[in-house]
């Protein structure tokens, strides 16, 4: 699937303002300016999706991982009004591609299946980790 011309996908972060907005527009848990500038330096790799003719970025994934044979894939995002044009699916198969050129054979690469995305990571080939269970530390309150 070839991207629409109104879009240019971009290898690289966005700046931190447009990682948190497009954060909080997708849905996903709001962070702060100092968490947003944390992740985007400390991310193995990261690519956007950003509209020709606002610049606004759109949509966006990053892969973090140690680079030779853990990857975990995070915050893949749509803006709402941009959904359904394939955004969320040309950066997933980007960040995959980067892992495959770069990393030594067979890498792990994981990922956390929120519901709105878990059929696009199905079609893309995840699968279940059962028996394994994703977890979380909990925070202290």
């Amino acid at each position: 699937m070839a991207l629409p011309d109104r879009y240019e996908l971009i290898c690289g972060a966005p700046d931190v303002d447009a990682y948190l907005r497009l954060r909080a527009d997708a849905g996903l848990s709001p962070k702060t300016a100092e968490q947003g500038a944390a992740a985007i330096t400390g991310t193995w790799f990261f690519c956007h999706v950003r509209e020709r003719t606002t610049g606004r970025v759109v949509a966006m994934g990053r892969v973090i991982g140690d680079g030779g044979w853990y990857f975990h894939i995070a915050d893949i995002a749509t803006h709402p009004e941009h959904q359904g044009a394939g955004l969320g699916r040309m950066v997933l198969d980007a960040l995959i591609e980067r892992i495959r050129a770069v990393a030594p054979p067979d890498p792990y690469i994981t990922l956390i299946a929120d519901p709105p995305g878990r059929r696009l990571y199905e079609k893309t080939g995840f699968v279940d980790t059962d028996p394994s269970v994703g977890m979380r530390l909990a925070t202290s309150a």
